[in-house]
This record gives structure tokens, sequence and C-alpha cells, in this order.
């Protein structure tokens, strides 16, 4: 799917193509997104943003896992560092129009379903508008996004077709499409999230913030003139 909120590129040059690779279970790929696309808005860029399935946790189990015992099962993290990234996360977040709700109830589920209704949403041109609503579903509000009815919902409220929706969910119709699609990134040495693509080959990890964000387009302006 192609982000159509960019401004009109002139006859001479083409669109800046940025491919997003990102896990909506990923608190940095929201942020890393927002500061790029006020990186953008700053330099008036004309762009097509293109997002791809990554899963940070293709082992959870259905029922998710409390944050902050999966980030110390995974990461080694203390209880005082959660706390520390959370209220970093925060901070960073109202910066950028983020609001994280994290509480003691916050839970990490798996997304292989929440990427295959991305990719049913791609084609009908309603892929960014989707992702940018599942963000919101699991920071703000603590929707279950492993939950095929929750993202059904999801899809209607973004207004899409809930029973459409629900029914590719239920027959997995897009399950071996977006295998493929993440077994193509990691193959390309994807390994964390986010990993920002400019121009299919430009390779930008990490939420690098606004200001590095300019200074990364300014640098890919001059390399495409």
């Amino acid at each position: 799917m192609t982000d159509r909120t960019s401004p009109e590129a002139s006859p001479q040059e083409a669109p800046l193509r940025i491919d997003i690779i990102s896990d909506v279970m990923c608190p940095w790929c929201i942020i890393g997104y927002r500061q790029l696309a006020a990186a953008l808005t700053t330099k008036g860029v004309a762009h097509d943003i293109h997002w791809h399935p990554f899963e940070l946790n293709p082992n959870m189990p259905p029922e998710g896992q409390d944050m902050r015992e999966h980030l110390a099962e995974k990461y080694g993290t203390t209880p005082a560092q959660s706390e520390d990234n959370r209220n970093r996360l925060t901070a960073l977040g109202a910066d950028l129009g983020v609001v994280f709700n994290f509480d003691d109830s916050f839970r990490m589920h798996n997304t292989f379903n929440a990427h295959q209704l991305l990719h049913w949403a791609d084609g009908q041109g309603r892929k960014h508008d989707l992702k940018q609503a599942l963000f919101v579903a699991h920071f703000t509000n603590a929707r279950d996004l492993s939950d095929i009815a929750v993202l059904a919902d999801i899809a209607a409220e973004t207004g899409l077709d809930r029973t459409e929706a629900l029914a590719v969910l239920t027959d997995q119709r897009f399950a071996a499409a977006v295998r493929e699609e993440q077994q193509f990134w990691t193959r390309n040495g994807i390994q964390s999230v986010p990993a920002i693509v400019f121009d299919r080959q430009h390779l930008v990890t990490g939420a690098q913030g606004v200001d590095t964000y300019v200074n990364i387009l300014d640098q890919l302006a001059n390399l495409r003139a």
C-alpha cells in the first residue's frame, strides 16, 4: 500500500520510495514512523510508503504475555528498566501525537493475523490507514490484535468490510503470501525493526529522530540529483 498524503512529485522526479518493515507490537516502529513523517513534512518530500510484515513474537501463545514478563524473559529487562523504558516512550510519543497507555495489564500478542489483514487491506488501497489504526488499537486502547474478531472490528472502523475481513482471517487466505514476504526480508538481512529502506537501496534501522531523518532526506536528495 502506498501512503498518498505526500505532495505531488515534479514530472522530472519520481516520489521517494520508502519501504518500512515493522510490527504493530513494536513501539519504536510507530515512533520511528512518526519521526520520519515529521521529517518528510518538514522537507516537503514527495514519497510512497510501503509497509511490510515482521513478527517480533512468532512463538507467542494465543493468550499473549504480560509486557513486563515478556521483556524480562526476552531481554533480561529489570522492572526498573521496564518502567524507565515506558516513561521514555510515553514522553517521546506525546511529542509525536502517539498515546501510549501502559499499565499493569498491558500485554504483548502475536501479530500474524494482523499482518494477513494488512495484506488484504493493501489490495483495497487501505493498508496505511489500517496500519495506523492497529498501532492505536494496541498502544492506546490495549486491544488484543491476535483476536480475529477484534481485528475485524478494527477493519470495519477503518472503513473496510467487517464480514470479508473476518472471512479472510478465518480461512487464513493470505497466510502463505505473508510468510513469503517475511522470509524475503529476513533473507535480506532484516533481523530487527523498524527497518526503513529508501529507494530500494539505503537501509536505516531503529527510530533515528526527526533531525536525523531530515539529514537522511537531504543526503538522498543529493544522491538523486
